[in-house]
């Protein structure tokens, strides 16, 4: 290690955070582009089944088990910008492969399904490579009373992202042709990397010499960082968190349609109800955990044992409206869910912001990296478990609704047993911040 000592980068204000939040919206506007816009494509105007946009949506969560090997890298570096740029490059490259890809599955499958699994191979690394080094950056420039805002702003923006990206595609996609597709998709990933670039020009600063860090082999660092209790309880966490989150990603819309009747317009609509509950409950966090006194960290955590609870309470709800049917208030109760799943997700990002560097500068990124394959992977599981769920379910029970019923009430115990795990969360955090306390007393 250099005897220089180490310069303290100065903390991000928030013209500074809001820019790093433009990167989250051009994250999103690609992967929507991906896991959404391409999904309808292939199974509507291609008549491919709907298993294959699924099966290659779940395989680039699983290549983001490659996350904490990103963030190592940028660990490691100069500078955290060269990865976010590039990983956002390679992002693109994914998306447009992506895209013009579905264009030829009107041909011969099987070279078409090699193009595609290499798109979104390329997808998943870049939104590995570029998004845990994003929030490594945030982790490490952010006051620590701003985090929580910091942590709303950001996914508020990425949301808005995908909304803005999803109608402006939408509009200019009709009428429908594979030329107007590739066209509008390229328009997406320029205008998505333009103002990546953009956005982190300068705020890094001049690379330094004095903070330039040994590099510690890849797997000791990880070994590392999962010794840590904190760590390995927040990363359990934040798997079961989103297991439970994900569950229902498939399937409120197909229990709007077949136990309520609505149609696919007004169980379209049901979807945008839950995304500004969502928006609601991130707000709330975002301002009430600036705002509000006290140690932001053990606050993050109090946000995030609520949002699970009330996340089970709206999923047991669910379950009932099952049982209840038509005349059952759908909407509040989607709303509800929505509200609680923002409450708890956005806390859930404030405190990987805070504990982020625990042990120090120089593992910010591969602690996201852990945390983020640990999102990825419960993602990946998560949408499909719940869809193949009430399949199984279906076919065992007599009644739709039942099934249904089954699976929000499962649901709703995996987000106690997230609160159960939060609540560890608080007493394990209190620990840590005692003896500092002590020591600064002394």
């Amino acid at each position: 290690m250099s005897g220089n000592p180490v310069i303290a980068p100065a903390h991000l204000g928030w013209a500074g955070i809001a820019r790093l939040g433009l990167v989250q919206s051009a994250l999103g506007a690609i992967v929507m582009l991906a896991s959404s816009l391409l999904n309808r494509i292939m199974v509507v105007e291609y008549a491919t089944a709907a298993a294959l946009p699924a099966g290659l949506v779940a395989f680039h969560y699983g290549v983001q088990l490659s996350r904490p090997k990103w963030g190592h890298g940028s660990d490691a570096g100069w500078r955290r910008t060269p990865w976010i740029i590039g990983g956002m490059a390679m992002l693109g490259g994914g998306g447009l492969l992506a895209t013009f890809a579905t264009t030829q599955l009107s041909g011969p499958f099987w070279p078409v399904l090699g193009l595609l699994v290499l798109a979104y191979a390329m997808i998943g690394i870049g939104v590995g490579a570029s998004g845990t080094s994003l929030l490594a950056l945030l982790a490490s420039r952010t006051a620590e009373a701003r985090r929580p805002a910091a942590a709303s702003l950001t996914w508020i923006m990425m949301i808005v992202g995908i909304v803005i990206s999803a109608g402006v595609a939408g509009a200019l996609l009709d009428p429908y042709s594979p030329a107007r597709l590739i066209n509008v998709a390229a328009g997406v990933v320029a205008v998505a990397f333009t103002l990546t670039c953009i956005a982190v020009w300068g705020v890094e600063g001049a690379p330094q010499a004095e903070a330039k860090r040994d590099a510690v082999p890849f797997g000791e660092a990880l070994r590392g960082i999962w010794n840590d209790p904190l760590t390995r309880l927040f990363s359990i966490f934040v798997f079961f968190s989103m297991l439970a989150y994900s569950m229902q990603d498939l399937i409120l819309e197909p229990f709007s349609g077949l136990v309520f009747g609505l149609t696919p317009g007004q169980s379209t609509s049901l979807s945008g109800v839950q995304h500004q509950g969502v928006l609601a409950g991130m707000i709330l966090v975002g301002v009430g955990g600036h705002a509000f006194g006290g140690k932001a960290g053990l606050k993050l955590k109090r946000w995030i044992v609520l949002g699970c609870i009330a996340s089970a309470a709206a999923l047991a709800l669910l379950a009932l409206a099952a049982r209840a049917g038509p005349g059952w208030p759908l909407a509040i109760n989607v709303a509800a869910l929505g509200f609680a799943n923002g409450m708890f997700a956005v806390a859930a990002i404030g405190s990987m912001l805070e504990l982020a560097g625990r042990g120090g500068p120089g593992h910010e990124g591969i602690r996201m990296g852990l945390w983020g394959a640990a999102q990825a992977s419960a993602f990946g599981i998560g949408g499909f478990a719940g869809a193949i769920a009430v399949d199984g379910l279906r076919a065992i029970v007599s009644e739709t609704a039942l099934a249904f019923e089954l699976v929000f009430a499962a649901e709703a115990v995996l987000f106690l047993g997230a609160a159960m795990i939060a609540l560890r969360l608080n007493d394990s955090m209190g620990a840590a911040t005692r003896p500092a306390q002590r020591e600064a007393l002394a």
